[in-house]
């Protein structure tokens, strides 16, 4: 998953963890998921137009 390993990964989730703090987390991934489904559905109605 672009090169980095398993350890690197959970470091970046620890510093996130950190840095947004938990009662944060459940909004901060939602909104994340949110972003990709509107990024999604605009990709699939760009190419309904052409």
């Amino acid at each position: 998953m672009f090169g980095l390993g398993h350890w690197e990964i959970i470091l970046i989730l620890v510093i996130v963890l950190i840095f947004f703090g938990a009662g944060k987390l459940p909004k901060v991934a939602g909104e994340i998921a949110k972003g990709i489904r509107s990024f999604r559905q605009g990709l699939k109605d760009d190419k309904k137009e052409k």
